[in-house]
């Protein structure tokens, strides 16, 4: 009767063909053992894809995939300076020029600091005085400012469009520091020539160019392009603290500093021939803020090595930062680099993420991804204890994590590394259970279970791989796991293939393994 009642609705179904021939008995066979196979294209980013491996009915619910953190290691440095913000200044008297047809020049402290020389269209200020806002209007499509200043002074600009056919639009010859106020809702720009006019004794390398430091505010925006070499630069530290830039084209790098590099909030986005933002002898902390970085050669790098007083060490404390390079690394310090939070993406022909002594990775989500190096490579150590990083490199002899076996501790987060090999964690300092695998096909799930059937990773392969590093806190010592390949993931999102959300239903069970240890080997290789 239980079959007659099963067999009447199943037929009752429109998308059920009665088959001819079969008896009730036989058909009701077919329908229980009948199985069936999706297919659906895969991507990075997708909800609700499909895997190409058979599924077989069962599901389970993805884990939050919420991290534990341990003690944070590495640098927390902020570079906070009170002198950098614009409140603890005063500017009481304010000089105007407005380019146009002619230069229209308001300066009521003529004779008293302040005195302006205008030719042709290029204008040159020589200040004394404290206090003054220089502020920039109008259009000139053969002009240029250069400020000589021995005290620190404000420059707002209020609406400028300045292009100078034979050097930098703005050239600050003044080793004190500029507050550059984009001033709220307006749109400037600026852009220099291709070649300079010759300077002996004047050092000229960019569209916006400056001695001293740089401290950037204001709600407005500011495009430039760097035809000479590079679109700003100081030879003292720059700092954004809010704005809107776009570098549109730059002959050399988009940013470029000396003694640093320091960003709280603001967005910038740059296409460059050269690096995105280079600090040459100094170093970089990012606090905030959101970057979109496309460049030939480096996106962000403190490359300094040549002097043992200098430590060119790059800190991200928050921010969203996108890179793209189609030759050289994603983000470099010849130092220590340490990321405590923020939202990561390199994509690089290079390294995704590289260091000369040790990477710390204490929180946020990081996806470095080379198409011919090692996704993330330090040259010292590699300490992660927390945050969620996913770890793309190329073929063997490349790594996902490369520490050229020296100390690689694992005491929290997420880590996913996947390439032709990887460095070992090491197991006498790493608090969190690791384990090597095999490899896996591009555009495929690939999914971990504990014995009990609860998820530990729900992960959507970028590109084929023959090693994986995988550590969770999901993962524990002396417990059993199953491993699937294909199947499906409906409503749910992944970061970076790392899915957060939805359901996964099974695929075709590759393996199993025990995590007999702190690190269990079960496939893949190791990295010289």
């Amino acid at each position: 009767m239980r079959h007659q009642l099963i067999l009447k609705r199943v037929l009752e179904k429109p998308s059920v063909k009665r088959v001819v021939g079969l008896g009730p008995k036989l058909l009701l066979m077919a329908l229980l053992f009948a199985c069936s196979k999706e297919s659906e294209d895969l991507t990075p980013t997708g909800t609700g894809t499909t895997g190409t491996g058979t599924t077989t009915g069962s599901s389970v619910a993805i884990d939050s995939t919420t991290t534990s953190s341990a003690t944070p290691e590495g640098n927390t440095d902020k570079a906070a300076n009170a002198d950098d913000l614009l409140a603890n200044s005063t500017f009481s008297s304010t000089v105007s020029i407005t380019f146009g047809t002619t230069v229209s020049i308001s300066n009521p402290l003529a004779g008293n600091g302040v005195s302006i020389a205008q030719t042709n269209g290029d204008v040159v200020i020589t200040s004394t005085a404290t206090g003054v806002d220089f502020v920039l209007a109008g259009t000139t499509t053969n002009g240029s400012v250069k400020i000589y200043s021995d005290k620190k002074f404000k420059l707002t600009l209020n609406g400028v469009n300045m292009t100078n056919a034979d050097g930098p639009a703005i050239n600050i010859q003044s080793e004190k520091r500029a507050f550059i106020v984009l001033a709220d809702n307006t749109t400037n720009s600026l852009t220099d020539g291709a070649t300079y006019t010759d300077s002996s004794t004047e050092d000229m390398k960019a569209t916006l160019f400056s001695e001293g430091q740089m401290i950037f505010s204001g709600n407005g925006s500011l495009s430039l392009k760097g035809n000479y070499k590079h679109a700003i630069a100081s030879d003292d530290y720059i700092r954004l603290i809010s704005g809107t830039i776009t570098i549109t084209s730059a002959a050399s790098d988009g940013i470029h500093t000396n003694d640093a590099f320091i960003a709280d909030g603001g967005t910038v986005t740059m296409t460059t021939l050269g690096d995105g933002i280079q600090c040459e002898e100094g170093y970089i902390v990012i606090n905030g803020g959101t970057f979109t970085i496309n460049v030939v050669d480096k996106g962000i790098a403190a490359s300094y090595d040549t002097d043992t007083t200098i430590d060119p060490y790059l800190t991200i404390n928050g921010g969203t930062i996108t890179i793209n390079s189609s030759a050289g690394e994603g983000i470099e310090s010849k130092s220590v680099l340490t990321i405590n939070n923020g939202n990561i993406i390199a994509k690089t022909k290079d390294d995704g993420i590289n260091a000369g002594t040790f990477i710390y990775i204490n929180g946020g989500t990081v996806y470095a991804y080379s198409t011919s190096n090692d996704g993330i490579d330090s040259n010292g150590k590699i300490t992660i204890t927390g945050g969620k990083t996913v770890s793309v490199g190329a073929s063997a002899p490349e790594e996902g994590f490369d520490c050229d076996r020296n100390t690689f501790k694992i005491t929290g987060g997420i880590a996913v590394g996947v390439a032709g090999a990887t460095s070992t964690p090491t197991a006498s300092v790493s608090t969190q259970p690791s384990v090597l695998l095999g490899g896996g096909s591009a555009n495929q799930l690939m999914h971990i279970q504990s014995g009990e059937g609860a998820e530990v990773l729900t992960f959507l392969i970028p590109k084929t791989y023959t090693t994986m590093l995988f550590s969770s806190p999901k993962l524990k010592t002396g417990q059993s796991y199953k491993v699937y390949s294909g199947g499906s993931v409906t409503g749910g999102t992944n970061l970076n293939g790392l899915y957060t959300s939805g359901t996964y239903t099974l695929g075709t069970q590759s393996t199993t393994f025990t995590t007999s240890s702190m690190v269990t080997k079960v496939g893949g290789s190791v990295g010289p």
